[in-house]
């Protein structure tokens, strides 16, 4: 079975930065799209940012030229690294994956992390 297992999540200072790992286990072949969703308190879950298996990012406006998205196809892991964070950006931050094709097919394409709680402090 699939798991994602998030890390690198915290209490900052504004202006200061944390990175987000994610790791995708459980007899994987391969992962189209992982990507970084957040959700504060009393909002909708938004999407931050995605990358593709071939490297093509896409970043919300509100995290744009602050946060960066990256992966490593060989670990099945994605990354956030986050830069001048502001109190705007605490929230919990879930990782996503969709596009899972496992070694034994499962009918399931998509899997969430349990999300990982990001507090940024003025």
């Amino acid at each position: 079975q699939v798991q994602l297992v998030e890390s690198g999540g915290g209490l900052v200072r504004a202006g200061g930065s944390l990175r987000l790992s994610c790791t995708a286990s459980g007899g994987i072949f391969s992962i189209n799209v992982m990507g970084w969703f957040r959700q504060a308190p009393g909002k909708q879950r938004e999407l931050i940012a995605t990358i593709t298996s071939g490297g093509s990012t896409n970043v919300a406006d509100s995290v744009k030229g602050r946060f960066t998205i990256s992966r490593d196809n060989a670990k099945n892991t994605v990354y956030l690294q986050m830069n001048s964070l502001i109190p705007e950006d605490t929230a919990v931050y879930y990782c996503s994956v969709n596009g899972v094709r496992t070694i034994t097919p499962t009918g399931v394409t998509t899997y969430w992390g349990q999300g990982t709680q990001v507090t940024v402090s003025s």
